[in-house]
């Protein structure tokens, strides 16, 4: 795999491409050991040694960042007025130019996955692959039986489109509930229309998973980590 090493640098967080030419310029780069000056060389990242200033450059051609994603935020990679997830992001991985994996209505929390590998990312939202993706939710009034019952058959939102059977889990009933609910689709605001649809509102929802990937506990609001090797393994072998 041949990549222009200043194209390479570029896409390693070292500055432009005018800024790399002048780096280049500078003799600090090298290519298992030799001084490459001319931003046009060729190099293979993953058989050949690349340094700037002796220390060794540490090529990836994929990013995969796992945020627990704050309310208030967009799910978006650039917004003129918005604060986006992408804004979030330390500037060393956002050289990658990641974008996020589906969307968290604004007011949503929780697991959102950013990457720039389009290919993963398809698979995972492709409507014919069914991902399930499972929200903790807090509901104002008493979710029942009846209302596990209506989910598991699917139901209808207020434009008249019958939702996949989804799964309801009641972990406490009252006057608010705690519930987590598990869809295989991806409509607008479809868990807050979905409790809509039963007469009953959504006040607080987090997305806990997302395919075999799980929200990381230890990650605080606003924060991200990269997925492990086995996660990312683990997302690409899956099939629901």
């Amino acid at each position: 795999m041949g990549l222009r090493i200043d194209k390479m640098l570029a896409n390693m967080g070292y500055g432009t491409r005018k800024e790399v030419k002048k780096l280049l310029k500078s003799g600090v780069v090298k290519i298992d050991g030799v001084v490459v000056k001319d931003p046009k060389t060729q190099v293979n990242p993953t058989e050949q040694v690349v340094t700037v200033r002796g220390k060794e450059v540490e090529y990836k051609e994929f990013i995969y960042l796992m945020m627990n994603k704050p309310p208030g935020v967009v799910s978006a990679t650039e917004d003129v007025v918005e604060e986006t997830v992408v804004d979030l992001l330390e500037e060393e991985d956002r050289v990658f130019s990641p974008f996020p994996v589906g969307r968290l209505d604004k007011d949503t929390e929780g697991l959102l996955l950013l990457t720039n590998d389009g290919q993963l990312a398809h698979q995972l939202l492709s409507p014919k692959k069914h991902v399930p993706k499972t929200y903790f939710a807090v509901i104002e009034g008493e979710v029942t039986e009846e209302d596990v019952a209506a989910f598991r058959h699917g139901v209808v939102l207020d434009d008249g489109y019958e939702t996949k059977p989804a799964e309801l889990v009641v972990l406490k009933s009252g006057l608010r509930s705690d519930v987590e609910v598990t869809i295989t689709e991806g409509k607008f605001h479809q868990v807050k229309r979905m409790f809509r649809a039963i007469g009953k509102r959504v006040v607080y929802l987090k997305r806990i998973q997302m395919g075999p990937l799980v929200l990381d506990p230890l990650l605080d609001l606003g924060e991200y980590r990269e997925l492990t090797d086995e996660e990312v393994e683990m997302l690409k072998q899956f099939r629901p």
